[in-house]
């Protein structure tokens, strides 16, 4: 993948807690920039590697798994625009449904730090993953309500000095699933692609719901490998390898019956 993010932020925890009250039809921190970018070329050796086996493999689908497969690419494909009205309502649904009792002063404003992007126009965040990924967290803040606010607030666990910026570290997780599931192709060339469709196919928010079983797996990994924000491509990669695992037993009929989705609470 191209270079399509800036440099990554890293934040400096100071203090606990933030001082505020169908199928397919305050935490006080301090932000310091670092060199390498989260988007891009920070995750080109989490998602991009594919084994040799892969491109010999194909699988073939239902027209239900089609058609939904294709749903979501279109989804995928849509470009986060400023310009667009709806696109500003989601954007601003989102710090609604954050931080419902304080008022949004602009689409560009320094509160937007508060979630963890790099600056003041989270749009110039969501170039590594476009619209969907601003989808997938405001579908994570409405549908885990407490989850998301504990991961926003690095609530649960003994936390590094330097975490990572929560916002932007969503972004990333969007761009890990499109390439680990493999959604841009036409038919999926791995056994957990084409899993993952049989999910699709009988939820329509499957992408949304494993989005948000996949960001409270990674904050596992991350307290569980004691990691700093140097650390977080490890962490991808060990939150890859662990969903991974999850998604190909036997006994997995719905996302439900994943062992992380018990991590999240509503």
């Amino acid at each position: 993948m191209d270079d399509r993010g800036g440099s990554f932020v890293a934040v400096r925890r100071i203090s606990q807690g933030l001082d505020r009250g169908n199928n397919c039809h305050s935490t006080s921190a301090e932000v310091v920039a670092g060199s390498a970018a989260w988007i891009g070329r920070g995750l080109s050796c989490v998602c991009a590697q594919r084994r040799e086996s892969d491109a010999r493999q194909s699988f073939d689908l239902t027209l239900a798994q089609e058609e939904c497969l294709q749903v979501l690419q279109n989804r995928i494909d849509v470009a986060y625009d400023s310009s667009i009205p709806e696109h500003q309502e989601t954007l601003r649904a989102l710090w609604n449904a954050v931080f419902p009792e304080e008022e949004l002063r602009g689409l560009i404003s320094e509160q937007w730090k508060e979630m963890g992007w790099q600056g003041k126009d989270p749009s110039t965040d969501f170039r590594g993953g476009g619209l969907i990924s601003l989808e997938n967290l405001l579908y994570f803040a409405r549908n885990f309500p407490k989850s998301f606010q504990d991961l926003l607030r690095k609530q649960e666990g003994d936390r590094a000095t330097w975490e990572y910026p929560f916002a932007v570290a969503g972004v990333n997780i969007t761009f890990m699933l499109i390439q680990m599931l493999d959604l841009e192709a036409v038919k999926p060339r791995t056994m957990v692609g084409a899993m993952f469709l049989k999910f699709l196919a009988e939820n329509e928010s499957a992408f949304d719901l494993l989005y948000c079983i996949t960001f409270k797996l990674m904050d596992n990994q991350w307290l569980a490998m004691h990691a700093s924000y140097m650390d977080f491509n490890a962490v991808m990669k060990a939150t890859r390898r662990q969903l991974e695992r999850e998604l190909l037993r036997e006994d997995i009929t719905r996302l439900e019956d994943l062992t992380s989705y018990s991590l999240l609470t509503r």
